[in-house]
């Protein structure tokens, strides 16, 4: 993680250094970009690296090469470097905050990531993947969760993504008997469930949570005469979210 370490310390796990570099140097360290030879070293929050490092990890990727710290010479390495974060680079390049560059150079093939309130279909699965992890780190049996609890999670527009969803579930996990409840979720994910609005069927039943979206959904499309452009920006997501969502609605 480049933004929980201070610059020296992830110039130290980054490029290693030499026995007594340092105050407390007492031996050798390869560091990652060497331990990680011929595989692959993942890099999260790359957008919080400081910028020196940034030049020195620009470097060591176009020459496959890394000089640890106190060293003079240089050690040869080959591997597969991923990176991740939750910041707009191009922005934090035009800003200076972020070496152009180095963009380019991490920038090969992209992966973007919606946020968790555009596919809210994925809340299900990986809250029982939280759950799964849970119990296996406390050495508990899974506990199911209740469809009302479940709707709730679904509901909320989780912020932090799916980081904030598992403390969430963890949480609800603890304070738990043998199934996860609404009462053993936080505050404010109550109080959100609490707020929303009710539908109705005609015939007085409560229709399903995809129901209601692909409702809600056609109704802001016929209000736009089917601009889904338009469309996505008043509901908040991507086009491809958008078409994605038609599709499994069968509309399109």
């Amino acid at each position: 993680n480049c933004g929980a370490l201070s610059e020296s310390l992830l110039e130290s796990e980054l490029f290693g250094h030499t026995k007594g570099s340092f105050t407390g140097a007492t031996t050798d360290k390869k560091g990652l970009l060497r331990s990680a030879d011929g595989g692959t070293l993942f890099l999260d929050e790359i957008g919080e690296m400081p910028q020196p490092l940034q030049v020195k990890l620009l470097r060591a990727l176009q020459e496959q090469e890394v000089t640890p710290v106190g060293s003079s010479l240089a050690v040869k390495f080959n591997a597969r470097v991923i990176s991740a974060t939750n910041k707009n680079l191009e922005k934090e390049v035009v800003a200076n905050n972020f070496r152009e560059d180095l963009f380019y150079r991490l920038n090969v093939i992209e992966i973007f990531l919606p946020p968790l309130r555009e596919r809210r279909e994925d809340i299900p699965l990986l809250t029982k993947h939280c759950i799964s992890k849970i119990s296996r780190q406390q050495n508990k049996p899974e506990k199911p969760i209740t469809r009302e609890a479940m709707s709730a999670l679904i509901n909320f527009d989780w912020k932090g993504n799916v980081r904030e969803l598992q403390n969430a579930v963890e949480r609800a996990f603890i304070l738990s008997n043998d199934e996860i409840e609404m009462d053993n979720l936080p505050p404010k994910i109550k109080a959100n469930a609490e707020n929303s609005f009710e539908i109705h069927d005609p015939q007085g039943l409560r229709p399903t949570l995809e129901e209601i979206e692909r409702r809600y959904i056609l109704e802001i499309l016929n209000s736009v005469k089917e601009d889904k452009t338009e469309a996505a920006e008043i509901l908040g997501i991507d086009l491809s979210t958008l078409y994605r969502k038609l599709k499994r609605f069968e509309v399109i």
